[in-house]
Parts: C-alpha cells; structure tokens; sequence
C-alpha cells in the first residue's frame, strides 16, 4: 500500500544544511528583479551547512551591504508587486521537493498570504517573532516537509525578505533592527516547522501503531491477508520500525530502522533492547520500559540517543506501545523511531548563537547571566567573585584606527581574558562592546577574585599590535565578592557596575572593591539623573534669594538667584546635589533658561513693589551654558520680555570656566557687557587664574571665594589672610571692578572686610538664602559695633 504523497519526507532528519532545489544563489539578482539597476546589493547571505555543537562562528548574515531600501533597489514601489516577487522566488526554491498535486502557479498563491504574513511581521510594533512559528507551521500543512523545501525557505528569507519587504529608506541603523528582525523570523520559521513535522509525525506513528496491532490481530484470523497488509505499512513506513518479544530480544525491524542505525543488519537484529543504553538517558526512560513489558502501561514516548556501530550518536523520538494477543495477554513491543539527529543538531546551533558572541565566541549575557543565577543560587558556604571590566580609552581605538580594527582588539582581549580564568568555577563572558566579565565560585572567593583581577590587568598589559603598532590596552575593573543568595544577578551586576564606573574615575587601570554606601550614592544620582527632565515640566524646581547688602550702610543691594529642588522621595536638594547632573545630561541649558526668566521676572516685581530701580539680580551661569550659542539671544530676550533693565542683571560665571578662555569663548559675555549686563567673576581665588588675565575678561565685579574671608570671622583676624585680602581689593578697584565677598558669617568678619574696602557681601550674617518676600528682612544675629 503506497503512503499519502504529502508524507513524503516528513519524518526524515531536518537536514538544515543542506540547500534546497530552486534557492536562488545568495546575492544573485532574483528572477522576478532582474531588470533592478546594476549595482544592487543583495541583502544577506543564505547560511547553508550545519556547525558542529559547540563551534563558533556558525556563519554570518548580511555580508552585502543592503540599499536603502527596495524602490531604491529597482523594485517595484507597489508593496503587493514586491510581495508577490517574493512569493515567486520561494516558491521557484521549494516546489520541486514539495510533494504535492498543486500546480506551481497554484502552489505560488498559496504562499502569496504567507509572504504577506512575513512582511508585516517585519515591520510590526512591537515585533513579534512567533509569526514565523505559524508560517513554519503552515508549511508543514501544504504538505512542504521534505527538510530541502525548509533549507529553501530560510535561505530565501534571509536573502530576500529584507530587500523585497524591508523598510522604505532609513540609515544603518534600521536596516540592522530589520535584519536582526529576519534572523528572529528564520529561527521562528525553523522551530514551527519541527514542531508541526513532529506532531505529524506522531499522530502518523500512533495510527501506524494501530494498523500494526490490527494487522497482527488479523494476522491470526486471515494470515495471509493480513500479513500482506501489515508488510505494506511495515516496509513502506517512512520512519523506523521494531518489533520485539517482552525480553527485549528484536525480532524485525524495517529498512528504514536499518538505515537509521547504519545499515548493518547484524547491528540491529537479534540484539536486545536493554544493550542500547546510553549515558545521556533520562531516568524515567527505563522505568517506563520496564512497567510496559510488565503490562502495567500501554505506551510511552521519549526523546532517546543511541550509539551506531561507528561510534557515532543517532537522536530519535521514540514511541514504545505493548501489543496484546485476542485475549489481551501482552506478546510483543512496537518501537518507531524518527531520526531527530539533524534537527538537534540545528537546534544546538540556534542555541549556541543564541547565548555566544559572534566576535570573540565567549559566552554572551544571556549565558553568562544564566551561570550567574546558577552560581548565586549554590548552597550554604558558597561564595562568588566577580570581576566588571572596561577598557579604558576604546572609543579612541574605534575613532582612530576603525571599526575594523576595535575589533579585533575586542579578539585579542577576549582571548587574553580566557587565558585568565582557566581555574575550576572560573568563567568570562562579554557583555557587549568593550565590557567583559569574569566569574569565580568556591568556598574562599576573596583572595581568589583578587587574584583574577590582578592577572587580568597583568595580561591586558603586554601592547596588542595592531595595524603595524602596538597599542597599550588598560582596563578599569568593579569587583563584587560575598555568600550565594545574598543578592540576585541584576543587583551584583548593578553594583558590579557602579563600581568599575569609580575605579574608571579614580584614574583607571586599577580595580576597586564594591561599597554599598557608594553603590547607594551612584543609585540615587542615577534616580536624579533620571527624574531631571520630568521635573523640569512638573515644576518641582523653586528660588530661593540671599540677598547682596552694601557694606558702608548695610542697604540691599540685590539678590543671588539660588535654585532648589523639591524632590518628592528626597525633600528639598541643594544646586550641588543635581547641578552636575543637570550639567552632564545637557539640561542645564533650558534649567539655566527657567532660572532666568524666574528671577528677571522677580527682579522686575521687586522694581514695581519697592520702587527700587538699583535692585539687582544675580544669577548663576554654568560653563555648558556659556557655550551654548542662544545665550545672548536667550538672556536679551528674557529681559525685554520681563521690562527689567539690562543692568539690573548680573551673570555670574566661575574663574575656573574662564581659564584659557580664548576670545570666541568670551565674545558672548563682551557682547552681553557692552549691552549693560554685569558679568561677575565667581570664587575668585580658587582657579589660580593669571591676574593680568583680568584686563582681558569682560567683567565688572569680582566675587572673593570664602576660603580667604574664614580666618577673619574670629578677633583677632588671620593677619595673612587680611594682607591677602586687602592685595585682592586693591588690584579689583585698581582696575575698577566692584569687590563682592561671600560666606559673611560674623560681625566681627563683616567689620574687617568694610575696613579693607569690600564694596558688597552676603552671607548667613545677613540673611540665609528664603523666599522673595524677605529681601528686605536682614538678621544681623551677632552685629559686632565699630567706632
């Protein structure tokens, strides 16, 4: 009796490295494109051949460069014109070995849908790759199950699919998102497709399982009809048959099962079931032989390895049922094997892909966080180390020498690193970019992880030639040591983390131990960092004046501007808290912007209120501020906006920002001067500035940083700090720049410095920084009185 024509194939081994009929050779133009201009590039490479378990490097996607898109190609610009070329090149690839009594034509509108389904699962928000798994499936129920029409089908996706259904246009990156996309698409592909070719494979086995029980059932009551139809399904199956008595003893087995085995018959027959054990057993697969001789179940099925003669190990499905006689007594046991060698095969590959880097071969996040997990999971006693590297300066290697080039640095490092960590426990993985990690487990870790970090910087210290040069390669290691189950695998490598980013700053080529105080101080930063933007819109930033009082009658004589953060975990935050943050994402800009228009506007209210036309407002500009190029434009338009008269404002910026300022830094601020701003120079003293580099900086008024004023706030006054003082005095008003100081905390400090001349101060003596409403309101708590 001949087989269904659609079970051709189905259960032969997955051979994924083979290439099918009809796949158009990768990178040749497709028959329906062959009018595309010259010089399209084809968009993939078909991947054909099956790695070995455990061997890297499997073959790599995408080796053209792909156009911009299809239209740019010479596609047609209709997305069902390209659909439907599409649907023709798969199914010119997959029809010859594809069992079935449709036409081509009729064979190609019925992958028309299926093309379509792929299409829009590329482009789909969010992306879905279990598509694939339905188009795997699908092909499986038009009968494509020879393993050719699967080997076909991935490499016309992986060759076409982006270049007839890719984007439109975009740069480099989206084309690789959709090129990771059709990766994820043809393993989605893959995996429907076994498992549907399996499920059909079974329900035929068990249905062969009942044509065999019924044929030996009719065996005894028409032999000679029955054992012609029991020899049709016995010989004619497309998987491997046994049957053996309830000792194990093989009685017969068909062709199929010979070859699945080798071919030797002598191999295979008159041997018995229990000599093909195999190290790789499940436990329960024993026990389940053994209740099914004994009657006490009917069938089971598992997944079970056998050694062939040659040594060599053959992976089957295997379904064992026990067949009874007319009385119900058990006689014989039925085995069908269908060989899933190749199919394991290729999953092994997918999966060693899946959790290796295609660089350097190292285990990749996915693995290395799995052992992770795995080694803080360990039993009481156990400890781990892990060592977090970065290396110092790559983006230099990249910028300089290429892409190219950095990676192979990225290979030599990897390949330093494994030299490393070759002791028992010991495992290094690559995160991704320049990012490495090692792992170390066993009772006594400390001394261990230490160890590895010292031979790690110890290897990466030899130069590395590359591209006729030697390079120098450091690297900045975060270690983190401590018991099993004391953290999970996100928190150590949280921390892991923050602690190689404090070795980086500490200078770099070192390592440092991971602190927990310091881990919550980088956390909370991050946090901050992170809440800047949508505090900004939420309002929760406020001002905050200290006023500016003349020191000769103790009038006001403005306000410094002082931002705040309400912070709704951490309460209210001071400048130094978020200001470097704000400085390092770029916020500062449209921050420095709000505080602006914020204290111009209070400024112009305290005019209006008190009818003070000399009041003047400080505020504090950032060095990204001043080189950002709206800022004159910005502050011009502030102030016209407001009413408030240009000198009323005064800019204060740090002497550290103006050191070796050259004029195209300064032309800002001269152009703000020459328009009546003030610009103030902020902690004067501390930037150890050239003095004579004051006659060139656009400034009005000089503001005395603390440090040289504390050693007055005591009588008698620190007499060297008296003497500098009156110097610094002397050169401001020498060149006619106002003299303000802050930090004023005493009577006894405030009388000394009107004595040398100081024109304004502030300070806690005066009033500490409060709302708009007491800029008048002046505490003079410890005023001491002077002739």
């Amino acid at each position: 009796m001949r087989l269904p024509a659609q079970t051709a194939g189905d259960a032969g081994a997955m051979g994924a490295g083979k290439t099918a009929k009809g796949v158009p050779a990768p990178g040749a133009v497709p028959p329906a494109a062959r009018t595309a201009p010259a010089g399209t590039a084809r968009t993939g490479t078909a991947r054909t051949g099956t790695a070995p378990a455990g061997t890297a490097g499997a073959g790599t996607a995408g080796a053209g460069t792909a156009p911009a898109g299809p239209v740019a190609a010479g596609l047609p610009a209709d997305p069902d014109d390209r659909i439907g070329r599409f649907a023709t090149i798969w199914s010119r690839a997959i029809f010859p070995v594809t069992a079935t009594s449709l036409t081509r034509v009729e064979f190609e509108r019925h992958l028309v849908p299926l093309a379509r389904t792929l299409a829009e699962a590329l482009h789909a928000r969010p992306f879905d790759a279990s598509v694939g798994q339905r188009v795997g499936a699908e092909l499986v129920a038009v009968h494509c199950t020879d393993p050719e029409a699967l080997a076909g089908t991935l490499g016309v996706v992986e060759a076409y699919l982006v270049l007839y259904c890719g984007p439109g246009g975009g740069g480099a990156d989206e084309s690789e998102e959709y090129r990771a996309r059709c990766a994820r698409l043809q393993h989605g592909i893959a995996a429907g497709f076994a498992r549907e070719l399996r499920e059909r494979t079974l329900r035929e086995q068990e249905a062969i399982a009942r044509s065999a029980l019924t044929a030996r059932i009719d065996a005894q009551q028409a032999l000679h009809a029955s054992e012609a139809r029991f020899r049709a399904v016995f010989e004619g199956a497309a998987i491997g048959i046994g049957i053996a008595d309830l000792q194990g003893n093989v009685i017969e087995v068909n062709d199929t099962l010979l070859q699945m085995f080798g071919g030797l018959e002598g191999h295979v027959r008159g041997r018995n079931v229990n000599e093909w054990s195999h190290p790789d057993d499940t436990p329960h697969v024993w026990r389940m032989y053994g209740e099914l001789v004994r009657g006490e179940r009917e069938h089971y099925r598992v997944e079970k390895p056998y050694y062939r003669h040659d040594g060599t190990v053959l992976w089957t499905n295997l379904t064992v049922s026990l067949l009874r006689d007319a009385e119900g007594t058990p006689q014989y046991q039925l085995a069908l094997m269908e060989d899933t060698t190749e199919r394991r095969l290729l999953n092994l590959r997918l999966r060693y892909e899946a959790t290796h880097d295609a660089l350097t071969g190292l285990p990749n996040r996915t693995l290395f966080f799995e052992r992770l997990e795995k080694a803080l999971s360990g039993a009481g006693g156990s400890r781990f180390g892990l060592c977090y590297l970065d290396l110092d300066g790559f983006k230099t290697v990249n910028d300089s020498l290429g892409h190219s080039a950095g990676d192979r640095l990225l290979v030599e490092v990897a390949d330093r690193l494994q030299s490393c960590a070759t002791g028992p426990g010991e495992v290094v993985a690559r995160l991704g970019g320049d990012e490495f990690v090692a792992l170390t487990t066993g009772p006594e870790t400390e001394e261990e992880v230490t160890d590895l970090a010292m031979r790690i910087l110890s290897a990466l210290a030899t130069p590395i030639r590359l591209e006729g040069r030697e390079l120098t390669v450091r690297g900045s290691i975060g270690i983190v040591e401590g018991p099993a189950g004391s953290r999970t695998a996100a928190e150590v490598l949280r921390s892991a983390d923050i602690t190689m980013y404090r070795a980086k700053a500490a200078g770099g080529n070192r390592f440092e131990f991971a602190d927990e105080e310091a881990d919550a101080r980088a956390i909370t930063r991050h946090g901050l960092t992170n809440a800047l933007p949508a505090a900004l819109e939420r309002g929760e930033f406020f001002i905050e004046y200290q006023p500016l009082v003349h020191m000769h009658d103790g009038s006001v004589h403005g306000a410094e501007a002082l931002v705040r953060w309400s912070h709704p975990q951490y309460g209210v935050l001071g400048p130094d808290r978020f200001i470097p943050l704000a400085e390092r994402t770029g916020l500062i800009v449209p921050l420095g912007r709000w505080v602006l228009e914020e204290a111009v506007r209070q400024a112009r209210k305290w005019q209006r209120e008190y009818g003070d036309s000399a009041l003047r407002i400080n505020v504090n500009l950032s060095p990204t501020q001043l080189h950002h190029p709206g800022l004159v434009a910005d502050t011009v338009a502030v102030l016209e906006n407001s009413g408030l008269a240009p000198g009323a404002l005064c800019l204060e910026v740090t002497e550290s920002a103006l050191i070796g300022a050259d004029d195209e830094l300064l032309e800002p601020l001269r152009r703000l001067a020459a328009l009546g701003v003030d610009i103030a120079l902020d902690d004067f003293g501390t930037g150890y500035s050239n003095l004579a580099n004051l006659r060139r900086l656009p400034v009005s008024v000089l503001k005395l940083d603390r440090s040289f004023t504390q050693g007055m706030q005591q009588e008698p006054a620190n007499p060297v700090d008296v003497k500098i003082v009156e110097g610094i005095v002397a050169l401001a008003h020498s060149l006619e720049l106002a003299v303000t100081v802050e930090g004023v905390e005493t009577g006894a400090q405030a009388a000394q410095l009107r004595a040398l001349g100081c024109d304004t101060a502030q300070g806690w003596y005066y009033a500490r920084p409060g709302a708009p409403d007491r800029i008048h309101t002046l505490s003079l708590c410890d005023a001491v009185p002077t002739p």
